[in-house]
């Protein structure tokens, strides 16, 4: 077990490099389960959610290679449609493997995924999703889901939600079926239109990704691509905040601007100042932000939720009261819990947060519950007085890419250390 050690109190100032995004990396490794072609996907971010990705694509007779950022999928002979349970379990958005699996194979089985506990994510819109193309789904012992078709067909699917995960499967699954696929009440994600991007690369009829309606025109084959994926908005984001709540200044590039703008509203209304300049975002606050009333998480283009606990984080310290809701998970404020340990005065009613900031947070030794919550402790400790300790930080691992040496190339006295 490793833990992230952290003396507060100095402002981050420099640049930094953004790696690719993890929420687009996933699927888009599944992708390459549609075609029998190799693939070459550049800016790969090193994570722990990547390699139990890999893990799974090599259990079913896929060969993966790492060369530098770069990881190269050649999945010609696919000997398995069981994804096996241990690594299911691992990680949520291994679901992501069904429709592809599917559509190339003929037959998936699954067990319930796993992930971050922050509260119930079911998987029922995929599931109907994959019925609505002509898949038999049943229900077996121990928990593990059967999905068959000889043959998938378009279908025009209405999703209950505008499901990130769903949204991805049906599309991907999509793209080998006969005729047309509609997708309506789709996610609007960045994220979304990256996968659409290599689909299409990989010789697939898509449009309409980044809207709530994306039309798929069956393909009977699909081709080999290299593809780069787009810059991570929540790491960059998550960093933006590092300079937000210690009062530093930070550049993040490559960026697509566009993908951080509802965060970058709410740093500027807290009083920093950003900068815009190509595939670069400067944020710099000379002085103690201000408080933020009535921010909401919601589906893009609104405050991406998997930035709620970074930014919870810094209007801990922020001048005033905040109110901050949560409308996507019911289960993401277990980080409150630890912010109080440092002096935070955080009260949580239903789904929402109600933030009064203190000047100062303190160090304690504190532990991270979840992926975002874990970046949220360690911007905290990054503006507390004295020494925080980070614990559980394998769950930081999953979504940001040595983020103890990114904070310390920054001027934050960070150090991992092992037991």
């Amino acid at each position: 077990m490793e833990r992230i050690v952290i003396a507060g109190g100095t402002p981050l100032q420099g640049t930094v490099k953004i790696h690719g995004a993890k929420n687009a990396a996933l699927p888009i490794i599944a992708a390459c389960l549609l075609t029998d072609e190799p693939c070459t996907l550049r800016s790969m971010p090193t994570l722990t959610d990547i390699d139990v990705m890999r893990h799974i694509l090599q259990s079913f007779g896929a060969e993966c290679e790492w060369v530098e950022d770069s990881l190269n999928i050649h999945a010609e002979r696919l000997h398995s449609h069981t994804i096996p349970e241990a690594l299911m379990r691992e990680m949520r958005s291994s679901v992501i493997i069904m429709g592809p699996l599917l559509a190339r194979h003929g037959k998936v089985s699954a067990s319930y995924p796993g992930g971050c506990a922050i509260g119930s994510r079911p998987i029922d819109l995929h599931i109907k999703g994959l019925e609505a193309l002509g898949a038999k789904v049943s229900e077996e012992g121990r928990g593990y889901i059967t999905a068959e078709a000889k043959q998938l067909v378009g279908a025009d699917i209405h999703l209950d939600y505008p499901s990130v995960g769903a949204t991805e499967n049906i599309m991907m699954a999509a793209t080998l079926a006969q005729g047309e696929t509609l997708i309506r009440n789709a996610a609007k994600e960045p994220e979304i239109i990256d996968v659409q991007d290599i689909l299409n690369v990989m010789g697939a009829d898509i449009a309409g990704a980044g809207t709530g309606q994306i039309r798929i025109r069956g393909v009977e084959k699909l081709r080999g691509a290299e593809y780069t994926i787009i810059p991570d908005r929540i790491a960059a984001g998550t960093i933006l905040l590092g300079a937000v709540i210690t009062q530093g200044q930070v550049t993040v590039k490559p960026v697509i601007p566009e993908h951080l703008e509802p965060l970058l509203a709410k740093i500027r209304e807290m009083g920093a100042k950003v900068t815009i300049a190509g595939n670069s975002v400067t944020v710099v606050c000379d002085y103690r932000p201000k408080a933020v009333d009535a921010l909401r998480t919601l589906p893009h283009p609104g405050f991406p939720t998997d930035l709620q606990a970074p930014m919870l984080a810094a209007l801990c310290v922020a001048q005033g009261t905040s109110v901050l809701t949560e409308t996507v998970f019911e289960s993401r404020f277990k980080h409150v819990d630890e912010l109080r340990r440092m002096g935070a005065m955080v009260k949580v009613e239903g789904r929402s947060a109600i933030i009064r900031g203190v000047e100062r947070l303190t160090g304690a030794v504190v532990a991270a519950t979840d992926l975002r919550a874990g970046a949220a402790l360690v911007l905290a400790g990054l503006a507390a007085e004295g020494i925080t300790i980070v614990e559980q930080v394998h769950h930081i691992d999953r979504g940001y890419v040595d983020l103890d040496s990114t904070f310390r190339a920054l001027g934050g006295r960070v150090e991992r250390l092992g037991w």
